[in-house]
């Protein structure tokens, strides 16, 4: 995602420079000149509203993305534990039901 933003923000510095420049080295009247430059400004400035608007877009996405993708993670793993606990509870009943057993039959022997 860093690497697309760098990409985007050097696709539209690179357009605005190549632009200025050739508007600058143009062999037209000073007035022609400089409405070409404005024009590039407000382009230059239409460009990188909308790259800023898409890249916060795009980030809003990963964003949401991940936290549903963690979500869901964090229910399976609730969801495992709660399995694993009732394995872990039934054993131990098990455990106490057998040493109740011996329990018994050790005060029948005395």
């Amino acid at each position: 995602m860093n690497n697309t933003g760098n990409t985007l923000l050097g696709i539209i510095v690179g357009s605005a420079i190549g632009g200025a420049l050739g508007i600058l080295f143009a062999p037209d009247k000073g007035e022609v000149t400089r409405r070409k430059i404005a024009e590039k400004a407000v382009a230059t400035r239409d460009n990188l509203t909308e790259g800023a608007i898409d890249l916060k877009d795009r980030v809003a996405e990963t964003i949401t993305s991940k936290s549903e993708s963690l979500e869901g993670r964090m229910e399976s793993l609730v969801s495992d534990v709660s399995y694993k606990t009732e394995d872990v509870i039934k054993t131990l009943e098990h455990k106490l039901a057998e040493l109740k057993e011996k329990n018994k039959k050790l005060q029948k022997t005395s």
